[in-house]
């Protein structure tokens, strides 16, 4: 017989979250924390989503997706997890450059970007400031008619290495393009600016874990393998629960960490909201996904420091659209040294380009199978320039791709950085469509990758403990006694 992974479920709760990505898992713990019943109910055997690991034969250990987030990541570990989650958070100093307009090291901070924007490419400090300023003072209601584009334009007109420079990687850390909303670009990057890129030391296999033990701690029900089917809507458009595995669990509240798509379209069902609102669901355009190599080398088997983060790249100048091609030549390179993973004694290196949907989705399998071959071998070949021979301390190899992606986390064309700016709006307006239904995830370009995510899970836990104290029922007054 099957294992019931629902085995010693309770009658019913507070909230039940829909998957296990950052906002999930986060909402989770702070949601525990102020007294709430919670459950998880995640449809893959690992939590985090896309922030999560997988092991291989000779010891390897291997992160997916490339995990660099601004310093901001520390405050939010330390308030809304513990001191131990962010005292392992640690930068990453080497980040590199290397394409035909310019290569260099940079540790990927405001002042050093200064520096390489007034000494390397000759632009004004009174300029570099003003820009740094205006992305500094950028937030979520500002005007959405500039678009990146404009915006270097303004600045920097006609530089397009100075365009790459700041645009580049912005797009493989969340996928936005030269033509979406000047504000998703400089709230993100403004973050970056203020103190570099950080990582998780002993790896995302090792922050899960801890997540998990505190989740515990705090009360939090975690069932793994369990695939909701559906969010149960009464006639008076008000949660009641979820279905899961044939299973009707009763929740005053359900949170999905599920895409905002597959939540509104397939968990709920266009039928429960209003005409309006479906409408503007449907204008909500999904991001870019992602392929990924893994590399793992053997063990005993070392590199040089070639740098944290590699930003490589052939093409002549930066194009979000180039980026996305099948044959594209730009990707980043992520290495792990055995100081990532203390005690593992092992590397491995995580190469990443931006992809899109429809270039995998209709192949047959051998076709499918043999362009995953072709994306590893150009990887390698790229590689080799700056470890060569790398080849030969190979153990292994594998590829993901937006089918990997749609199989693993059920988002539609396998998106890795969620929706476009007009998804957030659908978001955060659900509980207006159905009362007790949240949403938290990677939504509007800014609610996406590490911090967002993980930020954007306490907004809507707090939004969720509100609607939890407004819904309970009032406690019988005591018969007071005179004595």
């Amino acid at each position: 017989m099957s294992k019931d992974w629902l085995k010693g479920i309770k009658s019913a709760y507070d909230t039940i979250i829909i998957g296990s990505g950052l906002a999930g898992l986060t909402a989770a713990n702070k949601l525990a924390k102020l007294g709430h019943k919670v459950l998880i109910l995640e449809h893959h055997y690992n939590l985090g989503g896309l922030a999560t690991w997988f092991k291989r034969k000779g010891g390897h250990i291997l992160d997916i997706s490339l995990h660099g987030f601004p310093t901001g990541m520390i405050k939010t570990c330390r308030k809304y997890w513990t001191q131990e989650i962010a005292d392992s958070i640690v930068r990453l100093k080497n980040i590199r450059f290397d394409n035909p307009q310019f290569s260099f090291w940079t540790n990927f901070d405001k002042n050093d970007f200064t520096r390489l924007m007034k000494d390397r490419f000759g632009i004004v400090k009174e300029t570099i400031d003003e820009f740094f300023a205006t992305v500094r003072a950028m937030n979520f209601y500002d005007d959405l008619s500039m678009t990146t584009r404009e915006l270097f334009e303004k600045f920097f007109p006609g530089r397009t290495d100075v365009h790459r420079l700041l645009m580049e990687p912005i797009t493989y850390a969340n996928g936005s393009t030269l033509d979406d909303p000047a504000i998703t670009y400089g709230i993100v990057f403004a973050n970056f600016m203020d103190k570099g890129v950080y990582t998780f030391k002993g790896g995302t296999n090792e922050l899960i874990k801890k997540m998990k033990k505190e989740l515990l701690k705090n009360g939090v029900d975690i069932r793994t393998h369990c695939m909701v089917e559906r969010i149960v809507v009464d006639e008076d458009k008000t949660v009641q629960g979820v279905e899961v595995q044939g299973r009707m669990i009763p929740a005053k509240t359900v949170l999905s960490n599920s895409n905002i798509l597959n939540t509104v379209q397939k968990l709920v069902g266009e039928e429960q909201f209003a005409p309006e609102f479906v409408k503007e669901v449907k204008k909500v355009r999904l991001n870019d996904s992602s392929c990924q190599v893994y590399i793992g080398l053997k063990r005993g088997e070392t590199i040089d420091n070639v740098g944290d983060l590699l930003f490589t790249s052939q093409e002549k100048e930066f194009s979000s659209e180039s980026l996305l091609e099948p044959e594209t030549t730009s990707r980043t390179f992520s290495f792990y040294y055995p100081e990532t993973r203390p005690g593992l004694n092992m590397y491995s290196i995580v190469a990443s380009t931006n992809a899109r949907f429809k270039d995998w989705a209709h192949l047959t399998k051998q076709e499918y199978e043999n362009k995953k071959e072709v994306l590893i071998e150009r990887t390698l070949d790229a590689l080799e320039k700056y470890v060569p021979g790398v080849r030969k301390k190979v153990g292994h190899l594998e590829a993901s791709t937006p089918m990997t992606f749609k199989r693993y986390t059920t988002h539609p064309g396998g998106v890795s950085f969620g929706t476009k700016f007009e998804g957030l709006a659908i978001s955060k307006d659900l509980p207006r469509q159905i009362g007790g239904l949240f949403h938290a995830g990677s939504v509007g370009i800014i609610m996406s990758g590490w911090l967002g995510a993980a930020n954007y899970g306490v907004i809507v836990a707090n939004e969720v403990d509100k609607f939890l104290h407004s819904v309970r029922e009032p406690q019988p007054e005591l018969e007071t006694v005179s004595v």
